[in-house]
């Protein structure tokens, strides 16, 4: 606990510092504009250098227009607090999941998972990106399903996507895991916040038109871009399937957001856009098939593989987003402490290996930041995570083990 509220301080600390300095403070700046924007009734989504400034659903602006009140001073600080607050419920969520119990947890389920992601945790602070609150937020919808409480569950997905909209690829596990109270909240609370909650501020017509303008510009995919990203969709920062396939099979350039510079390809064929879509949506579902044939049956359940499940779901939106930057990466909390805890009851042996390949291909980012990521070390860590973590829960189904009692 010492070390945590030691390192949360120190990483909360310094975007205050860059600001009282003059520094650049990243999205901060970015998210107090937004809701100032929004407090004065002004147009969230207009265009500037060919890209939208603000790129969230329009429920995070509303959030932000609150925050906004406090000044910017005020408005980082208070987003660094929630942040460290996401980060210890995340990490807590994370170890009551991996165990399957609330009572006393071993500490190393704390310390390990956060110390291997803890790079992604600090891009969150020094970015000013809202990735730790999502994680927080997920995880306790899991918690939540486990416990059998799927209306919170789904809420908890709801607001996460309000926030920043790739939480919602959640509803398809829960249609097919057969969670309906859960989808439903999902998809209510979303409407809720989307529309409903925005039309006493904006009145419904300009909510609606804030919808329809963020759906506009947010949801494409060309040649040139994804989204609103036109210069990084395909960039080594991006480390999801699309962007890591475009960039390995495409001649694109592959360092397009720096300037000035020579463009950079690291393509390894030159296919066609077409083609290159047809291999990431067989991907896609190849990865999306594994998962659905490793799951064990309903009645054979137990909190042990439901961790591992959850875990694998978290892998999967983590490679199958169009846009996944390194920040995204704190989600790896949570796969980390499945495979933490395996190891601490001497049942992790194979998916241990894995896990030891996996980290090293992480480890490369940390030599060589660009080089490696140019060539997607990011995403195949995360890949080879989901193989590992696959095999251990197709071993559960093997095993046919009976229901556990749920979480709670």
């Amino acid at each position: 606990m010492l070390l945590f509220v030691v390192t949360a301080t120190v990483f909360s600390v310094l975007p205050l510092l860059r600001y009282l300095r003059g520094h650049t403070i990243f999205d901060y700046e970015l998210w107090y504009a937004t809701g100032k924007h929004v407090l004065a009734g002004d147009e969230i989504y207009y265009f500037r250098a060919g890209k939208y400034d603000f790129m969230y659903p329009p429920a995070c602006a509303l959030f932000l227009a609150g925050a906004s009140l406090l000044g910017q001073e005020g408005l980082i600080f208070l987003l660094v607090a929630i942040n460290s607050a996401a980060w210890f419920c995340s990490a807590k969520l994370s170890a009551i999941l991996a165990t399957g119990q609330r009572g006393k947890i071993n500490p190393w389920l704390y310390l390990i998972p956060s110390l291997l992601v803890v790079v992604y945790i600090w891009s969150s602070y020094h970015l000013g990106q809202p990735n730790l609150v999502l994680l927080a937020l997920i995880v306790g919808a899991f918690v939540a399903l486990r416990a059998e409480r799927e209306i919170v569950g789904g809420g908890l997905i709801a607001v996460a996507a309000a926030i920043k909209a790739f939480p919602v690829l959640a509803i398809i596990y829960l249609v097919y895991r057969r969670y309906w109270k859960a989808a439903i909240s999902l998809v209510a609370t979303l409407v809720f916040l989307l529309l409903i909650l925005p039309a006493p501020f904006r009145g419904f017509e300009r909510a609606w038109h804030d919808l329809e303008k963020w759906s506009a510009g947010m949801l494409k995919y060309s040649e040139v871009t994804v989204g609103q990203r036109p210069m990084r969709s395909y960039t080594w920062k991006n480390q999801s399937l699309i962007g890591v396939s475009n960039r390995l099979l495409r001649r694109v350039d592959a360092d397009a957001a720096s300037a000035p510079h020579k463009p950079v390809y690291v393509n390894l064929a030159d296919l066609s856009f077409p083609v290159v879509n047809a291999i990431i949506i067989s991907a896609a579902l190849a990865l999306g098939i594994v998962f659905i044939a490793v799951m064990p049956d309903r009645d054979t359940r137990t909190a042990e593989s439901d961790a591992i499940e959850f875990a694998l779901l978290l892998l999967l939106m983590l490679m199958l987003t169009p846009l996944s930057f390194g920040y995204f990466y704190s989600w790896l909390m949570l796969p980390f402490a499945v495979i933490t805890q395996r190891v601490l009851i001497e049942k992790g042996s194979a998916v241990l290996w894995w896990t030891l390949a996996a980290l090293a291909l992480l480890a490369l980012g940390l030599a060589f930041p660009r080089g490696a990521q140019l060539y997607g070390n990011t995403f195949f860590a995360t890949l080879l995570l989901f193989i590992g973590l696959s095999i251990e829960l197709l071993r559960f189904k093997r095993a046919g083990q009976p229901v556990a009692p749920p979480l709670g």
